[in-house]
């Protein structure tokens, strides 16, 4: 059979190392080992009860046909409404894109936006995908290094630097994928007074766990801090994790019209609209009793305390607090120089899934190498069990 060539642009990207964590977890159990998966950033509860009944109405109704490209009429009120009385912003229809997931509003995002050239300023530690979607967009990633001395937050004289005239887009995640650091208002402010200064750059406030925070302040996004950027900022968000609706696939934009109908007619020519029945529980989701997220968020933030204060006893690694998220990311920098035959956090992950049985994402992936992510999104029987089992190859105090 003849070689068959593929295209320059995929062979640029990598797969994703969270999922690659996930599948040979998987692999591993199914040949008998026992593993505990930490790599998956899923929450554990189940969808609410009213949001599974109105997508069973919704199929008992019929809706199961296509819908408009840029999604229903009742869900894009459902999220002007969400806007207007959570965040305070005001946006009309046309100012709206709903899309496979939070992830699939910002690939649009970057295929609309972007050209051979361009340049993306990614913070890290980062989400895993956006350096590879500004590598399918054929622009250049341009990564802000942070560390844990700094709280995984970058500082407004390190976005100065990385600002250029070649700089189209900015990305901020707050709380942080993988970090869970949340920038404060005050902290957003000085980052958007560095970006007053260049004109021509796009910010995109990816707010996926808006909802997922315990720093007793209510949640702030950059365009809450500088409302001056309005006309040239996005904000993407979705129902996956407030929700525990991660296999519904919901995720909306918002943000200028021009922008917003260049992201939808990326979409009209790939995906098209995203599923009918799950867009209805979505309107379930935003419109609905809010008081299902709070119970899961306690729950998130007593596992946070466990096992970050777990993690600081053991021998070589260090965890700070984070304000939000289901992630935690140590320090495992001393850690690996005290491990024969472990050189990088890479060869960390593949000892702790072999030795022990634990599997996290290596923090390399996510532009921070000798860093884990681990993900509490598990019971607390579950994760003293990990933490157990790390302590027994590393030592604990």
């Amino acid at each position: 059979m003849n070689s068959i060539n593929l295209s320059s642009r995929v062979q640029a990207i990598k797969p994703s190392a969270t999922l690659a964590v996930t599948a040979r977890a998987r692999e591993l159990r199914a040949a008998g080992k026992d593993i505990i998966g930490l790599g998956a950033g899923e929450p554990d509860f189940d969808t609410p009860t009213h949001i599974k009944e109105a997508a069973i109405d919704a199929i008992r109704q019929g809706d199961t046909k296509y819908t408009a490209v840029d999604g229903t009429v009742a869900l894009k009120d459902a999220i002007l409404e969400k806007f207007a009385r959570e965040n305070g912003f005001h946006y009309t229809a046309d100012q709206i894109l709903v899309s496979s997931g939070a992830k699939h509003c910002l690939y649009n995002l970057f295929q609309a936006l972007l050209d051979t050239g361009d340049e993306v300023v990614i913070p890290a530690p980062y989400w895993v995908s956006y350096p590879d979607m500004a590598l399918l967009s054929d622009a250049q990633p341009v990564v802000v290094s942070t560390s844990i001395s700094q709280g995984f937050k970058m500082s407004p004289a390190q976005l100065d630097s990385a600002l250029s005239n070649a700089t189209r887009l900015l990305i901020i995640n707050s709380p942080s994928n993988p970090s869970g650091g949340a920038y404060s208002r005050d902290e957003l402010a000085a980052l958007g007074s560095v970006v007053s200064h260049y004109p021509d750059v796009v910010v995109v406030t990816d707010d996926i766990y808006e909802h997922i925070m315990w720093t007793g302040e209510p949640f702030c996004n950059i365009l809450n801090a500088c409302p001056d950027l309005q006309d040239r900022t996005v904000v993407v968000n979705g129902v996956s994790k407030a929700y525990a609706m991660t296999g519904w696939r919901i995720g909306y934009a918002a943000g200028p019209a021009a922008i917003i109908s260049a992201m939808k007619k990326i979409q009209s020519q790939s995906t098209s609209n995203p599923a009918s029945v799950s867009q209805a529980a979505a309107v379930a989701a935003l419109s609905g009793d809010q008081a299902c997220i709070q119970p899961m968020v306690d729950e998130f933030r007593k596992r946070h305390d466990r096992v970050v204060e777990r993690l600081n006893r053991l021998h070589g690694v260090t965890a700070i607090t984070s304000q939000g998220t289901f992630y935690t990311f140590p320090d495992f920098s001393e850690a690996i120089t005290r491990l024969d035959g472990v050189n990088d956090d890479v060869e960390l992950a593949s000892y702790f899934l072999d030795e022990c049985g634990v599997a996290m994402v290596p923090g390399s992936a996510f532009g921070n190498p000798g860093y884990l992510r681990l993900s509490y999104a598990t019971d607390m029987d579950t994760l003293d069990n990990a933490l157990d089992r790390l302590g027994r190859v590393l030592g604990t105090d």
